[in-house]
């Protein structure tokens, strides 16, 4: 496995996430979404997983004009939108290879442990 955990310090999620690999000694690699985001490929390999970059999106984000402007934006400008401002996504982003998740999700990396 080769894991990558998209996040913020902050995030509680990120926080359980990152808990949930060490406690299995299950390495990875923490990216501080605050400090380096996604590069274009990254959010393109995860979207492509997860079924589309709407179910990326955090409706409870703080920023909410930036998730409203994003969602009424043409399909071919919210990439871009979504890149500069990453704080509107769903955390954590767990990837796996060409595998990932958006959330705090134990039962899918489970089913990556056995696999």
């Amino acid at each position: 496995m080769n894991i990558q955990i998209f996040g913020t310090k902050k995030c509680f999620d990120t926080k359980k996430a990152e808990r949930y690999f060490k406690e299995r000694s299950i390495p990875y690699q923490f990216v501080d979404l605050k400090r380096k985001g996604m590069s274009k490929g990254e959010f393109s390999s995860v979207s492509q997983a997860v079924g589309g970059l709407e179910k990326m999106l955090n409706e409870s984000c703080k920023d909410k004009e930036a998730l409203l402007l994003i969602k009424y934006l043409a399909d071919d400008d919210k990439l871009e939108k979504i890149l500069e401002n990453q704080q509107v996504l769903k955390m954590p982003i767990v990837r796996n290879g060409r595998k990932a998740t958006v959330g705090y999700q134990p039962d899918v990396w489970k089913a990556w442990e056995t696999k």
